[in-house]
């Protein structure tokens, strides 16, 4: 009998990865599909693994084919009027696997030729990640998402998810890192992988110890947004295997909408730690990392800085990891209790529970509807 890892079977805290990857795309797929203007969706996943495990639990690409065979159909059915290609390519340097994944696609009938074109491949991952950043400055009308699920953490750059990201707007990555055994190295005389790792986000003078993965977790989060900018939006979803073993799924894009998608995603999954987050006076809401009044703070804070409209709260909100449905209970919460004033552009009084707290459209003048004073 083999012994149970990765390789030959998927383990539970990876179950909980593949579940996240499946709620995004399903929300991802649809919105694209009907927004009249793509005629390519291209997925990619990298670090594919052989898709179908020995203990009949299905990996990344087998999850991915499922959601796209199925968005396909209902698209059809709904009689869309003009649904784009969905190209998928699946890699792994690991040949073997990747004729494992093959031979499961086949049986399984997952891939339909009228959906899109379906591409296996066996290359490096520097390689692949240098040519598809090439290829996606030159694409017109097309969107890409790629997932990333490296063996360990060492290839990984953050130049390099910033060249994929670079190309208009196109592009939307899912990254899986090792993070507790990386918070472990960190304590325990750091290893030229992490400190080169480390250096790329921040300097390495500047990276502040912490006392647990939680707090390192938030500080990688921290270095990818500080080393790629203020036009991309990055956020985490934390997965706690056991007491001393922390996954992280690290999300990248530059269009604001495919970030509150993902926080939607992310926001529906009952993680394994079953933890939340409340704020004063409200019943908690599940959250995946701990109980805490972080988002009213916040909030209170940033609204102390400046004359704050309803699309700076939308931004500032997801920025902070929440929705705008959090943002919203808080409002409530503090107008009625007489601690917050709402106002219509123009300076009138807005009517109660008017906060505007969400998307619009890029470039829309009528945008900035209320803005907020806190007495």
């Amino acid at each position: 009998m083999h012994k149970k890892d990765i390789k030959l079977n998927l383990l539970s805290h990876s179950e909980a990865k593949v579940r996240l990857l499946n709620e995004y795309l399903k929300r991802y797929i649809n919105i694209i599909s009907n927004d009249r203007f793509t005629e390519k969706i291209n997925i990619y996943d990298l670090f594919c693994g052989q898709g179908l495990y020995e203990d009949n639990k299905e990996g990344s690409p087998i999850v991915i084919l499922r959601q796209v065979q199925d968005t396909y159909k209902l698209l059809v059915e709904r009689k869309t009027d003009k649904i784009p290609s969905i190209d998928c390519q699946f890699n792994d340097k690991d040949k073997d696997k990747i004729d494992i994944l093959r031979n499961a696609i086949i049986a399984l009938s997952l891939h339909n030729p009228s959906s899109g074109n379906l591409i296996l491949t066996s290359q490096d991952y520097k390689e692949e990640v240098t040519r598809l950043a090439r290829t996606f400055k030159k694409t017109r009308n097309e969107k890409h998402f790629v997932f990333i699920d490296p063996y360990g953490y060492k290839d990984i750059r953050s130049e390099h998810l910033k060249s994929l990201m670079d190309c208009g707007k196109k592009c939307e990555i899912l990254l899986w890192l090792p993070v507790q055994h990386m918070y472990r190295f960190s304590e325990n005389g750091t290893p030229e992988a992490l400190l080169d790792f480390i250096e790329e986000l921040t300097q390495y003078k500047e990276w502040v110890p912490n006392d647990n993965v939680w707090k390192f977790v938030n500080q990688l989060r921290e270095g990818f947004q500080k080393s790629l900018g203020e036009k991309y939006f990055v956020d985490h979803f934390s997965i706690k295997k056991d007491e001393k073993t922390v996954f992280c799924l690290y999300f990248f894009t530059s269009h604001i909408r495919g970030f509150e998608e993902m926080l939607e995603a992310k926001w529906e999954i009952d993680t394994e730690n079953g933890r939340g987050w409340e704020f004063s006076g409200n019943v908690p809401s599940l959250f995946y990392e701990y109980r805490t009044n972080a988002l009213e703070q916040k909030l209170k804070a940033y609204l102390a800085t400046k004359r704050c409209f309803n699309n700076d709260i939308y931004e500032f909100t997801l920025r902070q990891g929440y929705l705008p449905k959090h943002t919203n209970e808080i409002f409530e919460s503090w107008q009625t209790n007489g601690l917050l004033d709402v106002y219509l552009s123009e300076g009138v009084k807005a009517r109660k529970g008017a906060f505007y707290v969400k998307y619009y459209k890029a470039g829309d003048a009528n945008n900035n509807k209320v803005y907020f004073k806190l007495k």
